[in-house]
């Protein structure tokens, strides 16, 4: 990592050694919160991809062979080598992404986790012994690698996503390029000197930076890449999705949410307020699985409108690096445009401003892409921000009567990643969460990820799962061993 004028020269880094992009070109990477140079970033094209891919061919051969134990080494040594530069690391994602520093650390213990955990998963990856109606016949399964793997993924989780793929993969006997979001490239590179440091074979793991067309575009035309992964907008994912088709790649995609929200009337409403109040404002509404729609039962509607406010207002906004800051920047400017943009149709429509509803004022704040922590009322369905995912600090409540009607409203939607169900009635948690069109339901609990358990979505939050025993499914092929056997004894 070389320096220009004290500003980081960052690197890609490909078949175990980091090189600059072979255009020359970079890009540069800013922090939101003041608009300052974090790093000058690698501009990537199509001959870098290409490199990596060579790479990730050539390593292939002797990685998929290696014994799952002899896999799990190198990948606790990842594990070990990230552990201590956990707090360094962390410190780069509040810079570069603009989360706050506690919840930069929880990516990063994610991160731990999932390689902890698929490191000796990969001792699981068990075939079978298939009972045979033919005497003279063997029916045995093996599980093998997919293959070369292409990896997209978002600015909003960008330490944790690298290892929501790279870990099953890499377990699985895989080798992979991996390309990070341009806002926060920075982050990528140095999790690729974690790798480097931990003498990670080389070529098995690599990072490719720059134009995410051209990148891939590779990752869709090469046959050697048998399987791509990508998080990101619905949009983007019908893309990759029709460009795979092509070749018939396998394919998982972790796409866009518009989690709803159930409150009943029966749930614990003080423990309601404060989760629903977490999981919106958490990383400044920049989450997948965060609250979009709050649906609340009639009965109690008032009372959520006045308390989630009084939450928004105390919710202490400015530079994650700060103690006590609880929520910092949207990523840029054109994602506070586009939540104005949401919030003023809804307001247009009939919406009431309850709390927020505007930038943040202040020196502290001109200098960067800072928009309140907002609740609105009465918002109508016929809002945009009822379908469209607003991935900003905006709590939308809208009044329910019935479980019935509950239901159908968070159903009617296209999107089916999370969802929220807030009730003190188990056999209500049952019904209601049995029937939501969702991959994941909380039921008095916004925490629905974990190494060990499956993320994903249905409709068109996406294809497959990360996680649990499912995301390793997701990098392994069976195999059919038919095998005579001669009748003698």
């Amino acid at each position: 990592m070389k320096q220009e004028n004290a500003v980081p020269v960052a690197a890609m880094y490909i078949d175990g050694r980091f090189v600059p992009a072979q255009s020359g070109e970079t890009f540069e990477s800013v922090n939101p919160v003041n608009g300052e140079l974090v790093a000058l970033i690698p501009f990537g094209d199509e001959r870098d991809a290409r490199s990596a891919v060579d790479a990730a061919a050539a390593a292939f051969p002797t990685w998929s062979r290696l014994s799952a134990a002899a896999r799990a080494k190198y990948i606790h040594r990842v594990a070990d080598v990230l552990e201590r530069r956990r707090g360094e690391i962390a410190s780069v994602v509040t810079t570069e992404e603009g989360k706050p520093l506690h919840e930069a650390q929880g990516e990063l213990q994610l991160s731990i986790d999932s390689l902890r955990w698929y490191a000796e998963e990969a001792r699981r990856a068990y075939g079978s012994w298939i009972p045979d109606p033919v005497p003279s016949r063997r029916l045995l399964t093996q599980r093998q690698p997919v293959g070369v793997c292409g990896a997209i993924i978002p600015w909003n989780v960008p330490c944790a996503m690298i290892f929501r793929k790279a870990a099953p993969a890499l377990a699985a006997g895989c080798t992979m390029v991996l390309k990070p979001a341009e806002a926060t490239s920075y982050v990528s590179l140095k999790v690729a000197e974690v790798f480097a440091e931990a003498d990670f074979p080389a070529g098995v793991m690599n990072f490719v930076t720059g134009k995410s067309s051209a990148i891939g575009s590779v990752f869709l035309t090469d046959a050697r890449v048998r399987k791509i992964s990508f998080t990101g907008s619905t949009e983007v994912g019908r893309l990759l999705l029709r460009g795979a088709a092509d070749q018939i790649k396998r394919v998982s995609m972790e796409l866009g949410g518009n989690a709803p929200v159930i409150i009943f009337d029966d749930c614990d409403l003080t423990a309601t307020i404060q989760a629903v109040s977490a999981l919106k404002f958490l990383n400044a509404g920049q989450a997948c699985i965060g609250a979009n729609r709050i649906y609340v039962q009639a009965g109690i509607y008032d009372e959520v409108s006045r308390r989630l406010s009084d939450h928004a207002r105390q919710v202490k906004v400015g530079d994650g690096s700060q103690p006590g800051v609880a929520m910092g920047p949207l990523v840029d400017m054109r994602a506070v445009e586009k939540v104005e943009a949401l919030v003023g149709d809804a307001v247009r429509k009939g919406a009431v401003v309850r709390a927020g509803g505007s930038r943040m004022q202040g020196e502290a704040y001109e200098k960067g892409s800072f928009y309140a922590p907002t609740v609105l009322s009465e918002v109508p369905l016929a809002a945009r921000l009822h379908d469209e995912e607003i991935f900003g600090p905006v709590a939308a409540l809208y009044s329910f009567d019935t479980e019935v009607q509950a239901v159908e409203m968070a159903n009617n939607v296209p999107y089916g990643l999370s969802a929220y169900i807030f009730t003190e009635n188990i056999d209500r948690a049952f019904r209601v969460g049995e029937r939501l069109e969702t991959g994941m339901v909380g039921i008095n609990e916004i925490r629905v990820g974990a190494a060990e358990a499956p993320f994903g979505g249905v409709k068109m939050s996406g294809i497959g799962r990360e996680g649990g025993r499912e995301g390793l499914e997701e990098y392994l092929e069976t195999k059919l061993l038919a095998i005579r056997v001669r009748e003698q004894i």
